[in-house]
């Protein structure tokens, strides 16, 4: 059995990652490629890490199941099929799914924290940081907790400041020189996209 070759892809919270990867995802068919994110690894609310006002942070690495996480990209390096059930951000208007991920020759790991942990970092060949400057990140937070997540403007810039901001800068920034490739996103990432496609 042939190796998959594992991208992982980090940034900032709003940076665009999820953006860029629908736009990767396009250039491949469906079983060349294979993409599992972080997003649906988040620990159950009850068990969320609270700020000193007794608001649950999502934007911590101990709100993720790491274990879980790299044990299935291990599963599904040595060609194994891992099914989860999707993470939803407690918004009660999507019902969640059971994902199925399958082997592929190309694995992408996304997540913020994905070149945090050693046991995830171990198991990446090319690690990719997408990069965003802090206004462009919060606005496009705002746009995106509002219509995804159900939260109105006071609880995201809350968010923002207690939780996103100090998280960025003692969790994520430091390992943004350790990639392989950084790629700006302010206004568009189409010449970086064609780097990490070819």
């Amino acid at each position: 059995m042939v190796k998959p070759f594992i991208v992982g892809i980090t940034g900032g919270s709003a940076s665009g990652k999820t953006r860029f990867l629908k736009s990767l995802i396009k250039h491949f068919d469906t079983d060349e490629i294979c993409l599992v994110s972080q997003d649906n690894y988040y620990k159950d609310r009850h068990l969320q890490p609270k700020d000193e006002n007794g608001v649950e942070n999502f934007d911590t690495p101990q709100s993720i199941e790491f274990d879980d996480y790299a044990a299935d990209i291990s599963k599904l390096k040595e060609g194994e099929t891992v099914t989860r059930k999707e993470y939803t951000f407690n918004n009660p208007n999507v019902a969640p799914s059971m994902l199925t991920f399958n082997p592929a020759k190309v694995i992408v790991v996304e997540g913020l924290f994905v070149f945090y942990f050693p046991e995830l970092t171990k198991l990446l060949d090319l690690k990719v940081f997408i990069d965003a400057k802090d206004y462009v990140k919060l606005k496009r937070r705002i746009l995106r907790d509002n219509s995804e997540r159900g939260y109105d403007l006071d609880d995201v810039l809350y968010r923002y400041e207690k939780h996103v901001a100090p998280t960025y800068e003692k969790y994520i920034a430091p390992f943004k020189f350790d990639a392989d490739i950084i790629i700006p996103n302010n206004n568009g990432f189409d010449k970086g996209l064609d780097i990490l496609v070819s």
